[in-house]
Order: structure tokens, then C-alpha cells, then sequence
């Protein structure tokens, strides 16, 4: 019997985690399906129930659902207990864990961009969702500072008591940076703005931005050309949907990163 997992959203018309699942579904042989099922605000305790109810194999959890789901799963993961948010939801026997893969998924992209994190000095542009959980995962994976930048003070101060190693910061750390990310949605689609002047970037420094439409957004190209290495922000996506893969069919399992990247990038391109 084929296994359904899903993502709840609101909407999630446009979402391409069934595009991503689906192929790695297929390379890895399992007999599993993945669906879009739209959940409307304020319901994401009855997509719990249904999940119990119909014995869907797994979550995906998307925005304005995840601090909801948080609170109405039987158990978290250590990152989604700091983040108070999840983006995953599996079986542990009859119990109902919830995870957060989000800051993992980009840690995960940058090692498979060659960039390790481990005694990093980085600079995060934002204080919403993804940026706490980029901020969390960096300080799990060894960076040793991070600064954390917003126009709004108190939402820095509050990200950036996540952990030890983060501060709030102003715009200038940004050059002293090892590594640079943009967690914000600025640059997004037709958006040509850039998150910060780009002549804060240099050579030598790894520059990330977690927005993937466009692939290439303004902001990496004007740090590629000061001599910055960028990275996309498509590699999160995936790799966050990789280890949700490995959470729903166990550690074992064979998931090919280079066949969901290639299948985003397809619908990316259908999609203009």
C-alpha cells in the first residue's frame, strides 16, 4: 500500500516540496506519494488529527502553521524546542514528533558548497522565521560568532538569544564576516533590493542567500563581482526536504540530493 506524506500550508498552490519529494521518492524506490493539502489558519491541530486518523507517513509544515504545530505534537527535537516552530512531522511509534530541518537543510548546503561552519564568524541578515533557524543551526554546527542584523532592534536582541554565540549587531560587522546571509525574503522574485550595500562584501568571504527565485538573485551577483563565493539559496530547500526524507524513511535511506535540486530546477524553469 502506497504511503502518503504531505504538506499543510496556507497556500501551498505554489510550493515545491511535492516536486522535490516526489522525485526522491522515485530515485530512492519506495513506494510512497506525496501530497499538497491546503490547511487554512488556525486548523493545523485538525491536520494533526487527520494525520493520525488517515495514518499519513509524514509532515511537511510550512508558514502560518509552524509555531501552531509546535505546540500540538507529542514530542520535539531539540532544534524545534528552541525554535518553537516546526517544518516536520513523523511517527515514533503512536507519538507525533516534531523537527526543524530548516537550519540544518542550509548548514548542509553550505558543506556541500565545500564551506564549513565550524570556527565561522557569520553575519545574518534578519530576524524572522528562517533566520532563527539558520541562527540556531550555526551555533549547533561550531560557529564561533554570530551577529545578527535587523532594522528592528528587539527582534535582533530576541533572535540572537537563541544562543551564547550570537549578538545583535549593526551593519558594519558585516565586513568582518567569514560568512555572510541574507535571510531575508529581499531580493525575492522581481524584487531587485538588496538586503545591505553590497560594497560591505569583499574577497574571501562566503556570501549565502536563502531566497532561490531567482536562482541568481542581484545581491550574490553584485558579491560575486567584489570577489565573494556565493551560495544559492536552492540548496537549503533541498536539503532540508533531504533530511525530512531521512526522517520519514529512517537514516538509511537513499536520498539523492542531485535528483530533487534538478527536479526544483526544472519547475523553477517551467514555471519562469
Amino acid at each position: 500500500m502506497t504511503r502518503l506524506a504531505a504538506v499543510i500550508g496556507s497556500p501551498v498552490a505554489h510550493s515545491l516540496s511535492p516536486v522535490i519529494h516526489r522525485a526522491a521518492f522515485d530515485a530512492a524506490g519506495v513506494d510512497w506519494t506525496y501530497a499538497a493539502l491546503e490547511v487554512a489558519p488556525g486548523n493545523a491541530s485538525a491536520a494533526l488529527d487527520a494525520m493520525r486518523t488517515l495514518g499519513i507517513g509524514g509532515l511537511s509544515v510550512t508558514m502560518p502553521h509552524k509555531d501552531a504545530v509546535a505546540a500540538a505534537v507529542d514530542r520535539l527535537d531539540p532544534a524545534a524546542r528552541a525554535l518553537h516552530s516546526v517544518n516536520t512531522v513523523s511517527w515514533e511509534g503512536d507519538q507525533l514528533v516534531g523537527w526543524s530541518t530548516d537550519g540544518a537543510g542550509f548548514v548542509a548546503s553550505l558543506a556541500e558548497a565545500g564551506v564549513d561552519v565550524d570556527g565561522a564568524k557569520v553575519a545574518v541578515i534578519g530576524a524572522g522565521g528562517a533566520a532563527r533557524s539558520v541562527i540556531d543551526a550555526l551555533a549547533r554546527a561550531g560557529a564561533v560568532d554570530v551577529t545578527v542584523l535587523n532594522r528592528t532592534p528587539e527582534k535582533a536582541e530576541s533572535a540572537a538569544a537563541l544562543t551564547p554565540v550570537a549578538t545583535p549587531g549593526i551593519i558594519s560587522d558585516i565586513g568582518r564576516a567569514d560568512i555572510v546571509v541574507n535571510a531575508t525574503s529581499v531580493g525575492m522574485g522581481t524584487d531587485g533590493s538588496l538586503p545591505c550595500d553590497p560594497d560591505l562584501l569583499h574577497d574571501g568571504q562566503v556570501v549565502a542567500d536563502l531566497v532561490y527565485h531567482p536562482l541568481e538573485t542581484r545581491w550574490l551577483s553584485a558579491a560575486a563581482e567584489r570577489g565573494a563565493r556565493t551560495v544559492d539559496g536552492l540548496g537549503m530547500l533541498v536539503h532540508q526536504a533531504a533530511l525530512q526524507q531521512r526522517i520519514w524513511l529512517g537514516d538509511d535511506a537513499v536520498v539523492d540530493t542531485a535528483v530533487m535540486r534538478a527536479a526544483a530546477l526544472a519547475a523553477l524553469t517551467s514555471r519562469g
